[in-house]
């Protein structure tokens, strides 16, 4: 059986960690999560109780990732913890809500930045704004696949560049928003004068606090997707943990600095304001402020260039998930195949892509995307059980990596998966029950490539 081949370093495993994390959640989330709260601090704290819950998450499933460094992450754990019923309808899950919708919604982000800098002014006369956003995306998609296709190699250096390049604009934009002259220390001590947040029960500040904490999550979203390319990591018993580690600290550290730039340049209520309408991205008003005019096109930029490079790293991780599926023949059989010459999985990103595509093109991506935390959260809390299961079933398996504070930091972030799916199914019962749905429906599709891998 080919296996794919471990090229991927230390450093670049953590970049990939962060490119895949970074899009564009952290610079329109703050209005959301500000409408909420109607305090900076409040804000700011929700990132950070995000960041360290995430980071929690992260520490737990790298134990995990150095016992089982495959191709697959989370399918494999499932699968040796578990059973493979359960691994697959987590991969199954991932084609249909968790993986493809994030592709398309990161493409889609993507497309209506391009257009807005490089064709908003333009005379179409003959194709609509809209379709022309699709149809960006679309070869957004189908470029960033052919450079996975033709190698992890070629695949990895963009990543790489475009992350270096990610940290230097971030750390400028970051640099000058504490310095400028534009914003004002006072405005993080202000919170919002409406009535609405004079007035709440300790109840009601409860459930703001847990909904804003959401919009935080979608932006840390992605974080274990490294434990898909276990196999082509060297050395990943030590890797893994370290790469998890270090991303997710790195990712912490930016959208903190981010949002405390924003919440000093403008006061809460203009983020308040900007909920109303739900096109405006904060950040790049904070960069109107700033910067003038020429803020909008600089932050645009740069959301262009963080979505493009967290399109890339869904791309090229996601897809080992569905090759480890097809690999135990629970999948489309083709997507085991691994090219002769570009040692890629080859049909396994081309399912992926047009999927990603048709999702596009349907629209519904959106909507999918809002089962996206629901459904991610309920396999993380699975993972980190996993590793308390794994613990007492097998004491004496040689561990590289023991996630610290063990059991208290697995038992922490098992306790919050667990009240964010409870809480999602009684305030979005659409939403949750529609995701678990989709889900469920790999089951037919489960049992038939189960009766062929069984007669083979």
């Amino acid at each position: 059986m080919s296996l794919l081949q471990p090229k991927i370093g230390l450093r670049s495993a953590s970049l990939l960690v962060v490119s895949v994390i970074v899009g564009s959640g952290v610079f329109k989330k703050i209005a959301p999560m500000s409408a909420e709260l109607g305090s900076p601090w409040l804000v700011l704290l929700c990132w950070v109780v995000a960041g360290l819950i995430t980071l929690a998450g992260a520490l737990t499933t790298a134990e995990m990732a150095s016992l089982f460094p495959d191709s697959g992450g989370e399918y494999q754990y499932y699968r040796k913890v578990y059973n493979p019923f359960f691994a697959f309808l987590y991969g199954w899950g991932n084609f249909t809500v968790m993986k493809t919708a994030s592709i398309a919604a990161l493409a889609y982000v993507f497309a209506e930045s391009f257009y807005s800098i490089f064709a908003k002014n333009l005379p179409l006369y003959f194709i609509e704004a809209s379709i022309l956003i699709k149809i960006i995306a679309t070869l957004l998609v189908a470029s960033l696949t052919y450079v996975n296709y033709k190698g992890l190699t070629i695949a990895e250096k963009l990543s790489n560049s475009l992350t270096f390049l990610m940290f230097l604009s971030v750390g400028i934009f970051v640099f000058w928003g504490l310095w400028s002259p534009q914003g004002s220390w006072e405005n993080l001590s202000h919170s919002s004068s409406l009535e609405i947040y004079q007035n709440r029960t300790a109840g009601t500040w409860i459930k703001a606090l847990f909904a804003a904490c959401l919009g935080a999550f979608w932006g840390y979203e992605g974080w274990n997707h490294i434990g898909f390319i276990g196999e082509e990591v060297k050395s990943p018993q030590k890797n893994l943990p370290l790469a998890l580690t270090f991303g997710t600290l790195s990712v912490i550290l930016i959208y903190v600095s981010l949002n405390l730039v924003y919440l000093r340049i403008l006061p809460i209520e203009a983020f308040i304001q900007m909920n109303e309408n739900p096109n405006t991205i904060a950040a790049i008003e904070v960069a109107k402020v700033m910067i003038g005019p020429i803020g909008t096109i600089l932050l645009a930029c740069l959301i262009l260039l963080t979505t493009l490079n967290a399109t890339n790293g869904t791309i090229l991780m996601s897809a080992r998930l569905f090759y480890a599926m097809g690999r135990d023949k629970l999948f489309f059989k083709q997507t085991s195949h691994i090219h002769p010459q570009y040692q890629t999985p080859s049909y396994a990103l081309l399912l992926q892509a047009l999927w990603s595509v048709l999702l596009i093109w349907s629209g519904s991506f959106d909507q999918l995307t809002d089962m996206l935390v629901f459904a991610s959260f309920i396999y993380y809390g699975a993972t980190a059980y996993g590793v308390i299961l794994l613990r007492q079933k097998e004491p004496t398996l040689e561990r590289v990596y023991k996630v610290v504070g063990y059991p208290y930091i697995p038992m922490i972030f098992i306790l919050f998966c667990l009240v964010l799916v409870t809480v999602t199914l009684f305030t979005q019962p659409v939403q949750a029950f529609s995701g678990l749905a989709l889900i469920a429906s790999g089951i037919p599709f489960y049992f038939y490539w189960n009766k062929i891998e069984r007669k083979g």
